[in-house]
């Protein structure tokens, strides 16, 4: 048996406009098929004897995590919440660490959220094979046979064979030139670096003790001075801050003695571009991708992404068209990896679309903006049944809120009162206010926003069963 460990702490830009800062690619349905890349890396490994797996993330991802894993009813071992992002050596030294703590010395299965197999059962056959060399101390990787001269991509040269399809490890190899990639697709002996592995804990920790001790005494420290609660462990931030960033490669594998390849041949994709989602989805008979509401036209070898509204193309080839609320992205696919430099310059201009959709998840619901202009803002707001918003309030702006479907409990400075349907009420600036849903369905709000500064973090909390600071989404 082993435990299965995701990475889930990424903030990949690469798929934008879908993908942004507050919710990157793993959490997105990139398919349409009702369930997000985390929770298929999670679904995948059905049939496979493990535990409950453990979840690394980011803590600005925390509530999307816990979310998703209910959707998917899967209740994790635990979920480890990096303060900030330090690389994977750091990240699976946290999971191992905590493992121990427990007293549960397992074999890790380390796996990234965001990885997309169209042969899932070869991935099992690999982890078969993996798992005895793991057991035996061995610290496993798993490489991908290579399709094409790929530059994107980090390579494993194989060494002497120790059984099927497992290798001793000759050497790592950063990604190479165009020809460089040809010569190693020649050779037989090279592997893509899937970032996937397989180790004990304890075993990880004693090759980071000797290769890189002040990262493993950062995470330490961290560690045992942090804070656990029934949803989340939290490494204490300013501790675990002063870990070098440094992946596991760079840390462990290519130092270690004690390392091994397992090859396989899975149909395996990073997805780290919208050529890549291309490339591993189901095509029509003009190898188009088409998603959502769309119409093509003498189109082909395209994918057509639409979100939010009808979508036509009309002589396209080898494009991509992406629509959502609030941005659209057309490019030829040739050119899918310059999404990144319009990331950058949304970033550098302080657009509200590097870093978030419209539709904002929170731990009691969601609310997407309809509508917005000078001085002004409306949202919908959804709440579940039994929770609710912080007791807070807002220096810079009043609320109208009004009840489409469900029922509000409303808590305004002194008064407390239940809306049905239909029913509305005020909230001045800088009342303490508080929004709860006491029913048994979902309780949607049109919430109106007016004032001179509409933005989130005009939010002053006072209680909130989520455990957020004032500052916390």
């Amino acid at each position: 048996m082993f435990t299965p460990v995701i990475m889930a702490g990424g903030s990949g830009s690469r798929l934008w406009p879908l993908s942004r800062q507050s919710s990157p690619k793993q959490f997105l349905d990139l398919d349409g098929s009702g369930s997000s890349l985390l929770q298929k890396t999670l679904t995948r490994l059905k049939g496979l004897n493990h535990a409950a797996p453990l979840i690394v993330s980011n803590d600005s991802y925390r509530f999307m995590v816990a979310e998703q894993l209910r959707q998917a009813n899967i209740e994790p071992f635990a979920t480890v919440l990096e303060p900030c992002s330090r690389n994977t050596a750091p990240a699976i030294a946290l999971a191992a660490l905590h493992l121990l703590q427990q007293g549960n010395d397992t074999i890790m299965l380390v796996l990234a959220a965001d990885h997309h197999f169209t042969r899932p059962q070869e991935l099992h056959q690999a982890i078969n094979q993996g798992l005895p060399l793991a057991e035996q101390g061995k610290l496993v990787t798993f490489g991908i046979k290579p399709t094409r001269a790929e530059t994107g991509y980090g390579y494993i040269m194989t060494g002497a064979t120790l059984g099927e399809s497992a290798f001793n490890i000759s050497a790592f190899a950063e990604k190479p030139d165009l020809a460089t990639a040809q010569a190693y697709l020649e050779s037989g002996q090279h592997l893509w670096n899937s970032g996937m592995f397989m180790l004990r804990a304890s075993a990880f920790l004693h090759e980071l003790e000797r290769h890189e001790p002040e990262l493993l005494n950062h995470c330490k420290a961290a560690m045992a001075s942090g804070t656990q609660d029934p949803d989340f462990i939290r490494p204490n931030s300013e501790l675990f801050s002063l870990c070098p960033d440094n992946s596991i490669d760079y840390a462990v594998m290519e130092k270690t003695d004690n390392a091994c390849v397992v090859a396989m041949d899975a149909g395996w994709s990073d997805i780290g571009s919208w050529q890549s989602l291309w490339e591993v989805s189901e095509r029509d008979d003009n190898d188009n991708v088409a998603l959502g509401d769309t119409f093509l036209h003498e189109t082909r070898n395209s994918l057509i992404h639409a979100h939010h509204r009808h979508v036509a193309t009309i002589g396209l080839d080898n494009h991509i068209v992406v629509e959502t609320k609030d941005a659209v992205l057309v490019a030829h696919k040739d050119d899918a990896q310059k999404v990144k430099e319009v990331v950058q310059h949304l970033k550098a201009n302080q657009r509200s679309e590097y870093s978030n959709h419209s539709h904002v998840i929170r731990p009691w619901g969601d609310f997407d903006t309809i509508d917005e202009g000078h001085r002004y803002q409306v949202k919908r707001i959804t709440v579940q049944p039994g929770q609710q918003l912080s007791l807070q309030l807002h220096y810079h702006r009043a609320e109208h809120w009004i009840v489409v479907s469900g029922t509000a409990q409303v808590v305004c400075g002194d008064e407390e009162k239940v809306l049905a349907e239909n029913q509305s009420t005020y909230i001045p600036v800088g009342v303490k206010h508080r929004l709860s849903n006491p029913g048994r369905i979902p309780l949607e709000v049109i919430e109106v926003q007016s004032g001179h500064y509409l933005g989130e973090d005009d939010i002053v909390r006072f209680t909130d069963i989520y455990g957020r600071c004032p500052g916390d989404a």
